[in-house]
């Protein structure tokens, strides 16, 4: 094989030419000849018999020159990119032949390539951390939810339901005077205020006592998945069979005795504060890990070809599919329920993927500014680690994940963890509205804000936005194994 030529053309474009020649090209014409002479008929000849000059009379001496070149040429390919010591992130395009004869062939094709990368900062980014607090009314909350989970339910005589109240009943909905499909039940337990139906049902139920019969009049909301149903005014009929009310039981030493490992009041609210605690602090931590990589990902200065984020959308939607089949569900039936197409949910990940790109393209930057190492002792322990999380043999791993992947991500690992660990927390700053909320506010108004602490509380179980959460072509790959099998 020869490398005749690796030019580049343009950013992240090489224009490469390879040959081969001489004897190397004739070996490969006759592997090429041993393989596919039954392909040929040859009067006279039993299928698969004919000399080989006997077909090159027949078909021409070229006969067996392309599937040589069409056998050689991966091998002649990955060799080439390897002696020009380009890093290609696709196959190879716009691929000609442009010489060829009994003595060889040359083969010109354009490969688009890793881009340089600028690195303007990695270690000692800044980045807000949020300054963890309990509230009284937080851990009053989780009292709520341990009584609500310990609850009885009794049922309501001679009233009307109310918020809260869990009402039996059987429902049927009509589109212009018609029934639709999906819009029936019977003996349905709904909780009232719950937001489980439509908007407007639950509230058009509250009022109404046992073995009443009504209608209800809502609409559908204009993106709701059926599109017969979206936006339509419908009538609901409804008969009231039940009403159900929560009786909490009493909060006290006993009921804390019951349910959890602490003996008095005190104790079991001094272990929720601290569950609290950990909980948000465990938020903190990766908000501040996430913010920390989103600036990295703003110090990268390259310019990145469009097919590397291509491909990673490719990734991204191969492994949300194989989700979903995991699940039972196919793609086309998920994207008929949200009404969009597959071009559409390719562009909904195509900001993600140009993170992750980035992302992967500053730590590999990392790796090689640190001269990073990843030993072969440490490519072993990765993969038994793989092997006993999906119950597989060490030799079948082996068969299944490259080495060289794991090293780079192993690699890539180590780099992420020392952008962590050099990582300066500041306090999070307050913005201009909540100064001017402080201000306004003095602290006199304490159980006025209930539901600031429920968005409180939600907001420190919402997990961070995962940038760093893509998994390696080992781990990928062990998945889809486990689940073959």
């Amino acid at each position: 094989m020869s490398l005749k030529s690796c030019e580049k053309i343009e950013t992240n474009v090489y224009a490469v030419e390879i040959s081969l020649e001489g004897d190397a090209f004739k070996s490969a014409v006759s592997k090429a000849y041993a393989k596919n002479k039954g392909k040929y008929n040859i009067p006279g000849f039993r299928k698969g018999k004919a000399p080989k000059h006997i077909i090159e009379t027949y078909y021409g001496k070229e006969a067996f020159w392309y599937d040589a070149i069409d056998a050689e040429y991966p091998a002649l390919y990955e060799a080439a990119v390897k002696e020009a010591g380009i890093e290609p992130v696709a196959a190879p395009h716009d691929d000609e032949i442009v010489d060829m004869s009994e003595n060889g062939f040359t083969i010109k094709f354009k490969v688009t390539v890793k881009p340089e990368v600028e690195l303007k900062a990695y270690k000692g980014i800044k980045a807000e951390k949020e300054k963890v607090t309990v509230k009284k009314a937080e851990v009053k909350e989780e009292v709520e939810r341990a009584l609500e989970k310990d609850a009885k339910l009794v049922a309501v005589e001679g009233k009307a339901a109310k918020k809260g109240d869990i009402a039996t009943i059987d429902f049927e909905g009509f589109l212009d005077g018609v029934a639709f499909e999906g819009g029936k039940g019977e003996n349905y337990d709904l909780e009232l205020g719950s937001g489980s139906f439509i908007p407007g049902f639950e509230e058009q139920v509250i009022g109404h006592k046992v073995d009443e019969e009504f209608d209800i009049d809502v609409t559908f909301p204009e993106d709701y998945g059926s599109e017969e149903l979206a936006g339509k005014a419908v009538v609901f009929k409804i008969k009231l069979h039940k009403i159900m009310k929560k009786e909490l039981p009493k909060y006290d030493d006993e009921f804390v005795k019951d349910v959890s490992e602490f003996d008095t009041v005190a104790d079991y609210e001094k272990h929720l504060e601290e569950e609290i605690k950990a909980r948000k602090e465990a938020a903190a931590d990766r908000a501040f890990e996430s913010a920390v990589m989103d600036t990295l990902v703003d110090n990268v200065v390259a310019e990145i070809p469009a097919v590397m984020i291509e491909k990673e959308i490719d990734n991204q939607i191969n492994e949300f599919e194989y989700r979903l089949r995991s699940q039972g569900l196919q793609m086309e039936m998920y994207l008929q329920y949200l009404g969009m197409d597959i071009a559409a949910l390719r562009d909904s990940y195509k900001d993600g993927a140009e993170k992750q790109v980035k992302l992967r393209l500053a730590l590999e930057k990392i790796v090689a500014l640190e001269n990073f190492e990843i030993s072969d002792e440490d490519v072993e322990t990765e993969l038994k680690t793989y092997a006993d999380a999906y119950g597989m043999p060490m030799e079948k791993i082996k068969t299944l994940v490259s080495a060289d992947d794991v090293k780079a991500d192993l690699a890539c690992r180590k780099a992420m963890d020392l952008v962590k660990e050099t990582a300066v927390a500041g306090a999070k700053k307050k913005t201009a509205a909540k100064a001017a909320d402080a201000e306004e506010k003095p602290a006199a108004k304490k159980a006025s804000t209930k539901k600031k602490a429920d968005a409180d509380s939600a907001d420190a179980e919402k997990p961070a936005k995962k940038t760093t959460a893509k998994k390696t072509t080992a781990k990928k790959t062990a998945e889809k194994a486990e689940d073959a099998e």
